[in-house]
């Protein structure tokens, strides 16, 4: 096992985004555009994640190269009356790309979204069966020559 050696290969700019939604309950959907979550704006908070995860990728992803990150935007936004969607756009000039860093960022700002608004989302059992992270993936990738 080894990180794949790219010292041969030129730095140029590169660029990936991706993509996911979390379902919630209506109810929860409601609160959030209310302002109502105890805990604060969980969109604020979910692009703040979003961008620390993808500065930290390279520590959670055991094989991925760090990389020094140009850019890095995090949007969410409501869509339908059950979910949320978050696209992540990440930027560099490197070596390699920077999907990864895309992916955790997306994924940690729907984590955190959970995180925000899981009180809201839970049944009389405490379990949450309406909550879940869909659809993960990256939307694009470029790089410069």
């Amino acid at each position: 096992m080894s990180m794949v050696d790219v010292t041969a290969k030129p730095e140029v700019y590169r660029e990936a985004k991706a993509k996911g939604t979390i379902k919630l309950k209506p109810e929860t959907i409601k609160l959030i555009k209310d302002g109502k979550i105890e805990k604060g704006d969980p969109f604020e908070v979910a692009k703040v994640a979003g961008i620390l995860a993808a500065k930290n990728t390279s520590s959670l992803i055991p094989l991925c190269h760090p990389l020094p990150l140009t850019g890095v935007d995090v949007n969410l936004q409501i869509v339908g009356g059950s979910k949320v969607e978050v696209e992540t756009t990440v930027k560099t000039r490197a070596q390699t790309g920077v999907e990864m860093e895309a992916l955790a960022a997306a994924a940690t700002a729907l984590l955190t979204v959970w995180d925000m608004t899981k009180q809201y989302e839970k049944d009389s059992q405490g379990q949450y069966p309406s909550t879940s992270i869909q659809d993960l993936h990256v939307v694009s990738k470029m790089k410069e020559k």
